[in-house]
């Protein structure tokens, strides 16, 4: 006899800005998806980006790339400082102005795993970030 389990589901509650979420639902629509799919894809990615990136050992090269509100107060002297802590990492850095509030820094980076994802960390924990992305190639 064959049986066939079914999958448990779980329901969750999240909240999020207005305007992001209309954002997403307009884009899933675009897509063709329903906003349970979505999300299950999204926590997918992160998932599997976070193991890559967060589990690995040695050295890598690559970028830590943020969009941040600068109307924040204490932000970007927190991000400079933060910067200038982990100076045997970092090779570089280029900040643009994104429009009046919102800054665009991409950090270059070269170093042990761990040293990177401590950065990494460091920087999304910051109050007024609002997009972190950690892009490595192992070395």
């Amino acid at each position: 006899m064959f049986v066939v389990s079914e999958k448990s589901v779980s329901r969750i509650s999240v909240s999020v800005p207005t305007d992001l979420l209309t954002e997403f639902d307009k884009t899933v629509a675009s897509m063709g998806y329903d906003r349970s799919k979505a999300v299950q894809l999204s926590m997918r990615n992160f998932l599997t980006e976070y193991s890559w990136t967060y589990k690995e050992k040695g050295t890598a090269a690559g970028t830590i790339t943020i969009i941040y509100d600068h109307e924040v107060r204490g932000l970007e002297e927190s991000l400079t400082d933060t910067q200038h802590s982990y100076g045997d990492i970092i090779s570089s850095a280029l900040h643009i102005h994104l429009d009046e509030r919102n800054c665009f820094l991409v950090i270059a980076v070269k170093g042990q795993i761990k040293a990177i994802q401590k950065l990494a960390k460091e920087l999304m924990s910051k109050r007024g970030i609002k997009q972190l992305k950690l892009i490595t190639v192992l070395s």
